[in-house]
C-alpha cells in the first residue's frame, strides 16, 4: 500500500509493508521529490533513530534507467 500527498515543496510518497501473514513488517518509506533533489526516509527501531538519504536528480534518472537493463556498468546520455 502506499499514499501520495502533494505539499508545497515536495511530492511525499509512503510506502507500507503490508507484507505476507506471519513475516515481520519493515517501518514505513518516505520519499519525499523537491526541485533539487529527492530524499528517502525510515525509522529504524533498533537504533531509535530515522535515516535520510538524500539521491541528486541525476541519480534518480539513473536509478529508473536501471531497473530495466540487465547486470553491467552503464552511462546515461544527456539528452
Amino acid at each position: 500500500m502506499f499514499t501520495i500527498e502533494h505539499e508545497f515543496d515536495a511530492t511525499l510518497i509512503t510506502l507500507v509493508d503490508d507484507g505476507e501473514a506471519g513475516q515481520p513488517l519493515q517501518e514505513d518509506v518516505t520519499i519525499a521529490a523537491f526541485a533539487e533533489c529527492v530524499t528517502v526516509t525510515q525509522y529504524d527501531t533498533r537504533t531509535d533513530r530515522e535515516h535520510v538519504i538524500t539521491l541528486s536528480l541525476a541519480q534518480i534518472r539513473d536509478l529508473a534507467a536501471a531497473l530495466d537493463l540487465p547486470e553491467g556498468v552503464y552511462r546515461l546520455e544527456k539528452g
